[in-house]
């Protein structure tokens, strides 16, 4: 084929495609229907399944795009989308069945860049956390819906507000410079969450995720960690303080990935209000407890972020395709993103991967751990950074390495294993040295006495 004739093909396949997404809300019979539907029409590439049910017994399904899906490909980052946390922020579900359409049509019409990033990515979509509030607020419809309706949950709690509170365990441990990573869950936990929370705590602590975004609506925002403030004072008192992360100007970078690539959510002014670059840290907003994005970041080593995404709750049908167009570039970026920094293998001196392995990164007090195989994935803005591997029954190993804008660097760690002896050893090595001493003291005045004789 002729190479003046490659773009116009390349465009001409694009508007195929384009012409087979439908731009409809989708109950949530239609939407288990999309989702096989993709499933059967890129069967190699993708993978259906259920996290678990909601209160009323729907499945919160996830579909998988990989290579080889439904397997972790070693230093292949896991990413993943989550939409329709609140239920009648229905935007996001839409979206990301036109996203997983999307995927699946220009994988066939063989799209270098989204050929690669399903390749090299292992990406997770959940259209919805929250399909019992989704049929409510379905119900109402579009014209006539209420600005909560729908919003929580069937048991009436908003799942935002759900997870645990390690915000709080967080900051009194910053007190006593205790760590502000992997913060262990509270032993009644599973009590005080509902099972769509239940059932996505668990899923992310399947997977090793690297990063991450909830879709929402009723503003157009990308919103960052932290949301909750340190001080709060009134519960029902909006409190806006600036609380940054130790990740925050790689935070801040996710978020304008995001806001930059979308039609107008960098230009700052929507929805009556005015956010610089279109983003915005969570708590200087206003101060959010209990919340998926923090946990994410406090819990796992993923870095989530919340995307709001337009100003109707509820869009009519014919905006749909509208913020298609203006989400479509923005959704693919990011997931992108998720090829930065750096990442790796931690194995022992006989090529084992050693799992949850501790990766410090000089400078910035948050740690991630390795997973099941020993790959780690640490993300870094281009920069040259001092990184250390450690592991219990291992000496530490420290490297300084150079990150650039592109690819992410590849750093290995081999550990050694700490020669520890056990306590009857360390007697009998004690009882030889002894011995020695003996001998040297004893035996040369054994000698003089005979000497003497």
């Amino acid at each position: 084929m002729a190479r003046w004739l490659r773009p116009l093909v390349g465009a001409l396949l694009l508007l195929e495609g384009a012409a087979a997404l439908s731009f409809l809300h989708h109950r949530y019979e239609e939407l288990v229907q999309a989702l096989f539907r993709v499933q059967s029409q890129c069967p190699y590439v993708t993978r259906i399944y259920s996290i678990g049910r909601s209160v009323e017994g729907r499945h919160l399904y996830v579909l998988e795009f990989s290579d080889y899906p439904g397997i972790h490909e070693p230093l292949e980052p896991e990413f993943k989308y989550v939409g329709n946390m609140h239920g009648n922020e229905v935007l996001g579900r839409e979206l990301l069945l036109q996203l997983s359409e999307f995927l699946c049509e220009e994988y066939r019409w063989g799209n270098e860049r989204i050929t690669r990033l399903i390749r090299d990515t292992r990406i997770h979509i959940m259209p919805s956390m929250n399909p019992d509030g989704y049929e409510v607020a379905a119900k109402q419809g579009p014209d006539s819906n209420g600005y909560l309706t729908g919003r929580n949950n069937a048991n009436g709690v908003d799942l935002n507000r759900n997870f645990p509170d390690l915000n709080t365990l967080m900051y009194y441990s910053r007190e006593i410079s205790g760590p502000n990573h992997h913060i262990p869950l509270p032993d009644n936990w599973k009590s005080q969450v509902e099972p769509e929370t239940l059932a996505v705590i668990q899923w992310i602590s399947s997977y090793n995720f690297v990063l991450s975004a909830n879709l929402h609506g009723g503003a157009v925002v990308a919103n960052y960690p932290y949301d909750k403030s340190q001080d709060q004072r009134f519960r029902s008192h909006r409190r806006t303080v600036n609380t940054p992360t130790p990740d925050d100007k790689l935070f801040q970078k996710l978020a304008k990935t995001y806001s930059y690539a979308h039609s107008w959510m960098h230009r700052g002014w929507n929805c009556g209000d005015y956010f610089a670059d279109g983003i915005t840290n969570g708590a200087s907003w206003y101060s959010l407890s209990k919340g998926m994005q923090d946990f994410n970041y406090l819990y796992t080593n993923c870095f989530e972020i919340t995307l709001e995404l337009s100003c109707n709750k509820f869009p009519p049908e014919e905006d749909l395709e509208r913020q298609w167009m203006a989400n479509r570039e923005a959704l693919v970026a990011f997931i992108e993103e998720v090829h930065q920094g750096i990442k790796g293998m931690v194995s022992d001196e006989n090529n084992n991967g050693i799992a949850g392995a501790v990766i410090s990164v000089q400078g910035i007090s948050h740690d991630i751990t390795s997973g099941d195989m020993g790959d780690y994935f640490r993300l870094l803005l281009p920069g040259t950074y001092t990184v250390t591997a450690s592991a219990e029954g291992y000496q530490p190993l420290t490297v300084t390495t150079t990150v650039g804008p592109a690819a992410p660097s590849l750093v290995h760690f081999q550990l050694k294993q700490e020669v520890v002896r056990k306590p009857a050893e360390r007697r009998a090595s004690g009882t030889r040295m002894n011995n020695k001493a003996l001998q040297k003291k004893v035996v040369p005045r054994a000698t003089r006495q005979g000497t003497q004789r």
